[in-house]
């Protein structure tokens, strides 16, 4: 069966880079190790920082809006042999398609358009984490994880919004525009 789920931060690890994958209301989430390109590439997305040329994912997408199909879902469907597989559905003229892809390139997708995110209770099961084991550093099955500074102000700023504490809100916004922006060498 499959659960909603959302990602739940970005994370460096020993090992390379790892997104967590958390069922939303969960305590636990599942790191899915990726690639530094794709971690760069679904940070992007997540934080919807305009670029001057259109990267891969964002191709993808206006490929899908100009030929009239439209990304509904992603799904992490199984974990076999060390490997999370995933796919994306897709709809046009009321058909729903399915295609194979790769974790890393379907959460890049769905955090461009916004779109729901499933994954596998059997996968849950068989790779979660506690979130509460999670820390800034801490071991988790494939090595040790470093959460990003910039996921860490992320989830600060949402704490602030949701508590009201605008002018908190507005200091983190503040840290984390400085780290985006580039600076001269």
């Amino acid at each position: 069966m499959l659960v909603e789920a959302e990602i739940w931060t970005i994370a460096r690890t020993d090992q390379g880079n790892a997104v967590l994958v958390r069922p939303v209301g969960a305590d636990v989430a599942v790191p899915i190790f990726i690639g530094q390109l794709e971690a760069q590439s679904i940070l992007i997305g997540m934080g919807n920082v305009p670029m001057p040329r259109p990267l891969t994912h964002d191709l993808f997408i206006s490929v899908l809006k100009e030929v009239g199909m439209s990304l509904v879902r992603v799904e992490i469907t199984s974990l076999k042999e060390g490997t999370f597989y995933a796919q994306l559905v897709l709809t046009t003229e009321g058909k729903e398609l399915i295609i194979d892809s790769r974790p890393s390139d379907s959460l890049a997708l769905a955090v461009r358009q916004k779109c729901k995110i499933y994954i596998a209770d059997a996968v849950v099961d068989d790779a979660g984490v506690a979130v509460s084991a999670i820390t800034e550093e801490s071991q988790i099955p494939g090595g040790t994880i470093k959460v990003d500074r910039l996921t860490q102000l992320q989830r600060k700023l949402d704490k602030a919004v949701e508590e009201e504490d605008y002018e908190e809100a507005a200091r983190i916004r503040d840290q984390m525009k400085d780290m985006e922006e580039p600076r001269d060498s």
